[in-house]
């Protein structure tokens, strides 16, 4: 028997490693792990796992037609597969590839495991069209600035096919078992009040983007990103369906994806320390009272704590404002932009560390093609910008010009003038 491991491709159909499973001639044992290591860093409401439970639901739905079953398990996936070889004979264990420093580690602890059980482990790649070293410069170094990575990605994806992998058409080959597939509640979880949105990949709306998308007004994003995340939807027919309009923003959005997925693939220290060394060096003030009313939004600037707000209450947070919220924080408040993230580690319903992680530190200055430390946002400039008609802020904000709503806790231009003296003290 072989084993496919389900992971961040929580899905039957275009999935790659699940076909090469399937074409496999041993029967297959579908399962899928939740990490007591990563559970117990959760609420017991996150919503995120309710989301996962519910796209594993859809899977065991789907393989209940065929007379077959998914087989869930929590635990420690290296106690799990102790269990699953000391009661199968297990030949190659299947999975797709991950690319975050824990997963690494916990992938190659699994493979000596494997090795000293004469087992094979196959991985194979699913989340992403480019991956690791498949967009490189000439002289085979990783592309740190965006532009010229765009560039090599789109000549690259003009010269492949896109392959869709038949996986869904293969379902007979998975094994009869008697592992179980375990509720929400037995898994230690309940079901959450933030749920996660259907995206909307229409032609209209990839036609649209370039236009729509800095208005959180406005329904101009695609609610995409978390879909992406956990591999509800492939990633091979999104592209495709983006490259097929003559507008490139959308696509490109899609390019930016992956390019902070090869920078934590190569740079993996990003996910603790600047890719900038110098930025390490910056001052932090991390007043906790500034950082607590940041996170409740109550910082007294509008834009800004609408989007916290809609980010406590929804799991989501318009990508503009997440610009906007993040360079707040780093530069207005001067707090280390690893409280940010981790912040944001918490809530956001489409979290995905190496794109967090890359505009965070965006936001701060210390990453790759970062903006400039002195480059820093009028909030209310931003306001004026992109949603003067205050639709947005007034949703979030109903207290809005009323003595209920705070007054700012810091002066834009004081701060602003503390910011550049901080920054340029460290990078001096």
């Amino acid at each position: 028997m072989n084993i496919f491991w389900f992971r961040r491709d929580l899905r039957l159909d275009d999935n790659a490693g699940l076909l090469h499973a399937l074409q496999d001639d041993p029967m297959v044992l579908p399962v899928f792990i939740f990490d007591e290591t990563i559970l117990s860093q959760l609420p017991k409401d996150d919503a995120r796992v309710a989301f996962i439970h519910g796209l594993l639901s859809k899977i065991q739905d789907q393989l209940h037609q065929k007379g077959k079953s998914l087989a869930v398990f929590k635990g420690k996936p290296l106690k799990i597969f102790q269990k699953l070889i000391a009661e199968n004979k297990i030949g190659t264990v299947y999975t797709n590839h991950d690319y975050e420093p824990y997963a690494r580690k916990r992938d190659l602890e699994l493979n000596q495991l494997f090795t000293t059980h004469g087992i094979q482990f196959k991985t194979s790649k699913d989340q992403v069209i480019f991956e690791k070293n498949d967009i490189v410069k000439e002289d085979g170094k990783p592309y740190v600035v965006f532009t010229p990575y765009a560039h090599k990605w789109m000549e690259n994806f003009r010269k492949i096919k896109i392959l869709h992998y038949p996986s869904e058409g293969k379902l007979e080959k998975t094994a009869l078992h008697d592992y179980p597939f375990l509720s929400l509640e037995s898994i230690g979880f309940k079901s959450s009040t933030i749920k996660v949105s259907p995206y909307d990949i229409t032609e209209k709306l990839i036609d649209d983007y370039q236009n729509t998308r800095d208005y959180p007004a406005l329904s101009g994003t695609s609610m995409l990103s978390a879909h992406l995340r956990f591999g509800a939807v492939s990633i091979r027919k999104i592209i495709a369906k983006a490259a097929g309009s003559s507008h490139t923003t959308f696509l490109k959005e899609l390019i930016w994806r992956e390019f902070f997925a090869q920078i934590l693939w190569h740079f993996p220290h990003t996910a603790t320390k600047s890719f900038k060394e110098k930025y390490d060096a910056v001052a932090w003030e991390n007043n906790e009272d500034f950082f607590q009313k940041w996170c409740e939004g109550k910082t007294g600037y509008p834009f800004v704590d609408a989007g916290m707000r809609e980010l406590n209450a929804t799991g989501h947070m318009h990508n503009r404002v997440r610009m906007i919220t993040a360079g707040f924080l780093c530069k207005h408040l001067l707090i280390d932009w690893r409280w940010g993230e981790t912040y944001f580690a918490t809530r956001l319903l489409d979290y995905e560390q190496a794109s967090n992680i890359g505009n965070w530190q965006w936001a701060a200055g210390s990453g790759v093609d970062a903006a400039p430390y002195f480059r820093i946002f009028n909030p209310t400039e931003q306001i004026r910008k992109f949603d003067k008609d205050l639709i947005y802020i007034k949703k979030w904000i109903p207290e809005l010009e009323t003595p209920d709503y705070p007054k700012p806790i810091v002066d834009h231009k004081e701060a602003r003038e503390k910011c550049l003296k901080v920054y340029k003290k460290a990078l001096d």
